[in-house]
Parts: C-alpha cells; structure tokens; sequence
C-alpha cells in the first residue's frame, strides 16, 4: 500500500512544485499581511513559518485528495490516466492517508492556539465537505460556481490560519487589513482556477465557465482577477513606496497567456502561466516587505 501511495503522490502531487508553492504561499502570504498592515509590527520568516511550510505542504496533498475522491466519477470519463481512476489506489487508502495527514497537522502545530483551531477547522471542513457530496450527491461537481463557493471557506481558512502566526510576531491584535489580504490571495488563486477552465471549444461534458457564461465573460474574469488582486494590493500597501510597484511584475505572465490564447488556433488558454504566476505574486509580497523594511 505504501508503494502505492507513493506512486499516486507523485502522480497527483508533483513533489517539487508543490513544495515550492507551500513555501511561497506560507511566506509570501504573511509578507502580505505585514505590506497591508496599518501598524506594522517586526514580522520576519522565523521557526512559525516553517512550521506553517511544513502545514500547507502537507495540506496541499490532502486537498489534493479530496478532490481526487470527489471528482472520481468525472476523472474516469475525462481524465482517466490520473492514478485514483486507473486504479493506483483505492479511495479507502486516501481517506487512510486524509487521517494520518491530519494527524501529523494537528501535531505539528500543538500549542499555536488560535492557528491549531484553525487549521483543525478548515480539515474538519474539507472533509464535511466530501462527506456532504458522496452521501448527498451535493454540490454537483457540475455545478462549477457552487462547487468553487463551496470549496472557498476552507482556502479562506488556510490565510487565516497564516495571519494567527503572523500575529505572533506582529505584536497587535487582529484588525481588519487581514479581510483585504485574504481578498487579494482569493483574487489571485480565482485567477488559476478560471485559467484552468477557459477553453473555446469545451469537450462534451467538460467542466468549465464557459458553458454558463460564455467565452468572452470568462476571459474577461480571467484577465481582470490578477490586475484587481494588485490593484488591491497598491491601494492598501502601508507604508507605499515605490517598491510596492514590484507586485505588478507577475502580471507578465497572464498578459503574456492572454496574448497566446488570442490567436484562434489556441483552443485552451495555457494555465502553467497562470501557475507560475501566482507562485511569483505570493513570492513578490515577501520581496515587497523586506525591501520597505517591514521584515525588521
């Protein structure tokens, strides 16, 4: 079974780049609650970080699980060379690899508090979400703006539990810039997942916005979703200097995808960029307080 396991990690869950983007969402993020903080304390990357590293690493893949048992149904008919639908492992041995996930969490962040609570939650949440689809059959997994509001607690969660550790370090109570922050990452991370779904010719039965609003409705959400997230970010930035102009910088990215995708020969917009680009924007909020001196 473990050799199984491993397989469908590897499969579903590319070591590598999942590890480098729990690191930049975990540091980055919290960079970005100190850039919108109005009274900043001396937040710097410190042992909570890399216990928040280890968290969202670990969290990834059992997100990743969830969504592997939810879609089964879809991935055999669209996707069936994922390892779930070809048979790799069964959604028992997920569920088994969900408990001994959530463990290892829990242990991990003993003794944190308000971020143990939250996290615990947001487990908690993910897994009520799970059981609601296969006892219920709801939300449909064709209902794609449901299941994205559904799933949208649980991300919302995950920042929250970020700012209890950045709190630690900051020296204040909570205030309301963390609402502006948890709205900047929903903006950015809803950009990937229109990315991944905006296609001109959806196949028959494929899961995308297209198919409810349209092709130019969602290109348009899809193209405005990261320049509302810095437009967002220059707004709130305190102190503003000019190297809060920085977050701007991965905004290359999607443009540059917007300008491949409107050659009518492309059929699917290409999503790596959006991938890369929020990894370079959590990273770029990082980079953003350490140059105006909020790392301390």
């Amino acid at each position: 079974m473990i050799r199984r396991l491993g397989t469908y990690v590897l499969g579903s869950y590319p070591p590598l780049l999942s590890v480098t983007f729990a690191t930049c969402w975990a540091v980055g993020v919290t960079g970005l609650f100190a850039v919108v903080d109005p009274n900043p304390g001396s937040w710097h990357p410190d042992a909570g970080t890399a216990v928040a590293v280890v968290t969202l690493m670990v969290n990834l893949l059992l997100m990743r699980v969830i969504d592997d048992i939810r879609d089964l149904d879809y991935d055999r008919v669209h996707s069936p060379d994922r390892p779930l639908p070809r048979g790799v492992v069964t959604p028992a041995e997920l569920l088994g690899l969900y408990a001994v996930g959530c463990a290892a969490i829990v242990a991990l962040n003993l003794g944190r508090g308000p971020a143990l609570a939250l996290v615990a939650g947001q487990l908690a949440y993910a897994l009520l979400v799970l059981a609601a689809h296969h006892r219920l059959g709801w939300p449909d997994g064709d209902d794609v703006p449901l299941t994205l509001l559904i799933s949208c607690p649980a991300q919302i969660l995950l920042h929250l539990y970020l700012y209890a550790g950045y709190l630690d370090s900051a020296g204040h109570p909570a205030d309301g810039s963390v609402w502006t922050a948890v709205a900047v990452c929903v903006l950015a991370a809803l950009h990937l997942e229109l990315a991944k779904k905006t296609v001109r010719a959806p196949r028959p039965g494929e899961r995308t916005y297209v198919t409810l609003i349209g092709l130019p409705a969602t290109l348009t959400l899809t193209v405005l979703t990261p320049l509302a997230a810095a437009a967002l970010v220059l707004a709130a930035a305190r102190p503003w200097t000019w190297w809060t102009l920085l977050v701007l910088a991965p905004l290359a990215l999607p443009l540059t995808a917007l300008r491949r995708f409107r050659d009518p020969a492309a059929n699917r917009w290409q999503a790596r960029y959006s991938a890369y680009y929020l990894l370079l924007a959590y990273s770029g909020f990082a980079v953003v307080a350490a140059l105006t001196g909020l790392t301390g």
